[in-house]
């Protein structure tokens, strides 16, 4: 070599035998630091090895199949452990799981059918608001529009689809086609029975693992029935049947192709695609669900035509939906008489549909028509027979907007329709409707009440006292019988609520519910038996059985003498004659009853009832506003006389209790009362009522001057 500049080239000979073909040792310059190694023996003029081994070209080939092989091989063994380290990611979150030999689907929760008197359905109430339905039961294209839109290989798959997946990332990527995700039916169902909607990775392996188990043990139309009985539908409706029921006022059974199609398109995205919120919405999505079943041949194109040509129409909720006040109502009270619910039930009910309707347009009409120009926004009307069952209940102007229920929960101020506890205390005492006492100013120790017109008669008998609505006449009852007996009159009689035994009671101070007054008001309309209202009269399995039944009678017995009720009903009745109630008569009923207006107008009431049915009702706003000078005489009497119109249309007129003071035919008698006399209430039931004092006078004058 000369200055280190002649390189030695290898050559590759043709070996003498196999062995030296299949020598693979290294000569030094292929080993690392063998061109160093040369280049010092060549500069310090060493002799290169005497013997130099070449490796053959057959040799260098098969170093590159070797390193192909190690890649392969690096390749496996990544795969082994990522195998491994999925299953130990897979075996942590099922350990987070119970144990899958003890894991059983959640039963679904009890649905409880609410019905009318007439049988019809008013509600369904439960977590899920409908009744479990098989897929023999539903239309054929009701499941198949689900398997179309959600998980069209859904017979095909074990729980896990990663065709559907891929697919599903495909379109979304692409954005063309049906937008799919990658979760299976049975993985959504899996999701709602098991997990909560989190979206994490540990929930999707739980999800996945889950669905292995449904796809084990259960058939695909028993996973398919599953989830369409629990998958939620927006609006508050678990289950297809709840859905068609909220959406279209009929069974999932009865459901037509293009309704099916909008529930199976709803699931994806309940509160943006509900047909009633968003019609063109629904509908280009249950467009997207019928294409889909025509190109599964799950249905024919001349079903198809029809259905994309016959759009869905949701049902439109009629009126405020005050049916549901009804019915929270039942589902308040139900727990004292069924207990524990574990299955399916049908609760059968007193309520009257065209009652509740009358109910509801009388007091949504006024309010609608009159409320801003009073300054009333808010109601409630509740209707009851005289045994106290409750025919109609309204709690409120509009149930989707508020839940509120007013009817039942509200405690507000009765005002003057407190007065015949009043009053009824003083017959009880002695007195009668021809009693008389004088309407004067009244001055307790620095209170000075006044009547609603600022005015006074003079001389007046309690009939026409009570008529007028004279607060100074029954603020001096309520002192000249005491506070106390007051009270035990009224709860006697079934006001449950707190009473303040002091002088204002009388003028209605204490606050009471819609229905308990107008509950007291039942025994002056039946002849003295106190009730407790009801709603449920029978409530069932949906096989059949029965598991309650209202007995007969019940009620509160006897709590006023017939004499009494006789005097009260005569001195109501007058409230129609000359009294604040005049407008609200109609021809051949006699009707009794008192208005009632609270402290500067924020309350105003109207309690009123024949022999066969008996009403009242509230305005007033909840957050105590004052009104525009809205009395029991204006507004209420208005719904109220709106409401019995049609309440008694086909009904006979029947009289009252004590109607012996009233000719047939419901005339009253020209000045009832003033020439006859009332025997003082006798004992009866083993009640007794209290004597007259002959004292009383007396007492009047130490307490009034008179």
């Amino acid at each position: 070599m000369a200055n280190g500049r002649d390189r030695r080239e290898p050559v590759f000979e043709t070996p003498a035998t196999d062995a030296e073909a299949l020598d693979f040792r290294l000569s030094p310059e292929d080993r690392a630091g063998g061109r160093m190694a040369q280049k010092r023996a060549s500069q310090g003029g060493g002799n290169p090895s005497p013997r130099r081994t070449t490796r053959p070209k057959k040799a260098k080939r098969r170093r590159g199949g070797s390193f192909l092989s190690k890649l392969v091989y690096g390749g496996i063994v990544l795969c082994l452990w990522g195998i491994i380290a999925v299953g130990g990611i897979v075996a942590y979150y099922a350990a987070q799981l119970p144990p899958i030999d003890q894991l059983t689907v959640p039963k679904r929760p009890p649905n409880i059918a609410i019905m009318a008197s007439d049988g019809t359905l008013l509600a369904n109430k439960g977590e899920m608001g409908g009744r479990t339905v098989s897929i023999k039961e539903l239309p054929p294209y009701l499941p198949k529009a689900f398997v179309a839109i959600e998980d069209r290989r859904f017979y095909d798959h074990w729980g896990i689809d990663p065709v559907g997946i891929a697919r599903a990332i495909f379109r979304n990527l692409s954005r063309r086609g049906v937008a799919q995700g990658g979760s299976t039916l049975t993985q959504q169902l899996a999701k709602n029975l098991f997990l909560t909607q989190e979206r994490t990775a540990s929930r999707k392996i739980q999800e996945a693992i889950l669905s292995l188990w449904l796809e084990r043990n259960y058939t695909k139309d028993q996973i398919l029935e599953l989830y369409l009985n629990r998958v939620y539908f927006g609006a508050g409706a678990y289950g297809v049947e709840a859905a068609a029921q909220r959406y279209y006022g009929k069974s999932a059974r009865n459901v037509s192709l293009s309704e099916a199609a909008v529930l199976a398109g709803l699931v994806q995205a309940p509160s943006r695609l509900a047909p009633n919120r968003n019609p063109e919405a629904a509908q280009a999505r249950a467009e997207l669900v019928i294409a889909a079943m025509n190109e599964l041949g799950f249905i024919t194109p001349g079903m198809t035509k029809t259905a994309l040509g016959a759009p869905a129409q949701p049902t439109r909720p009629q009126g405020a939906g005050s049916v549901n006040y009804a019915a929270d109502y039942v589902m308040d009270v139900l727990d004292d008489f069924v207990g524990t619910i574990e299955s399916d039930i049908v609760v059968s009910t007193t309520i009257d549909p065209a009652m509740q309707a009358a109910a509801e347009r009388a007091l949504v009409d006024e309010l609608n028509a009159k409320g801003q120009k009073f300054n009333v926004n808010q109601g409630a009307f509740v209707a009851l027979q005289p045994d106290g069952a409750l025919k109609a209940l309204v709690g409120g102007r509009n149930y989707e907007t508020s839940q509120f229920n007013r009817a039942t929960v509200a405690r507000r101020q009765p005002g003057s329709s407190f007065k015949p506890f009043v009053y009824l205390t003083a017959i009880e005492k002695g007195l009668t409707p021809n009693t008389v006492r004088e309407d004067s100013p009244v001055n307790y120790k620095g209170w000075t009440p006044e009547n609603y017109d600022r005015g006074y008669r003079g001389a007046i008998t309690l009939r026409d006292a009570l008529a007028l609505s004279l607060n100074t006449i029954a603020v001096k009852l309520n002192l000249e019988v005491g506070p106390k007996a007051v009270v035990q009159t009224a709860q006697r009689l079934g006001i449950s609520s707190p009473l303040q035994a002091n002088p204002s009671l009388a003028l209605g101070t204490s606050e009471v519910t819609p229905l308990e007054l107008v509950s007291a008001y039942a025994a002056f309309a039946n002849g003295g038996t106190g009730v407790t209202p009801y709603v449920i009269a029978q409530v069932k399995t949906t096989d059949g059985k029965v598991i309650y039944k209202r007995p007969s009678g019940g009620g509160l017995g006897r709590v006023m003498d017939p004499g009494a009720v006789a005097m009260m009903n005569d001195m109501m009745h007058n409230t129609f004659v000359i009294g604040t109630a005049k407008k609200a008569q109609i021809p051949g009923w006699v009707m009794a009853g008192k208005t009632g207006t609270t402290q500067d107008y924020k309350d105003a009431w109207f309690v009123g009832f024949t022999g066969s049915l008996v009403a009242g009702v509230w305005l007033g706003n909840d957050d105590g506003a004052l009104t525009k000078r809205v009395t029991g005489g204006n507004l209420p009497t208005e719904v109220w006389h709106s409401f019995m119109k049609v309440a008694l249309k086909d009904q006979q007129p029947v009289p009252l209790p004590g109607g012996e003071t009233f000719q047939p035919g419901g005339t009253p008698v020209a000045d009832a009362g003033a020439s006859r006399g009332y025997p003082a209430p006798q004992n009866q039931d083993g009640w007794i009522a209290p004597a007259h004092n002959p004292r009383q006078k007396n007492l009047l004058e130490r307490l009034f001057g008179l």
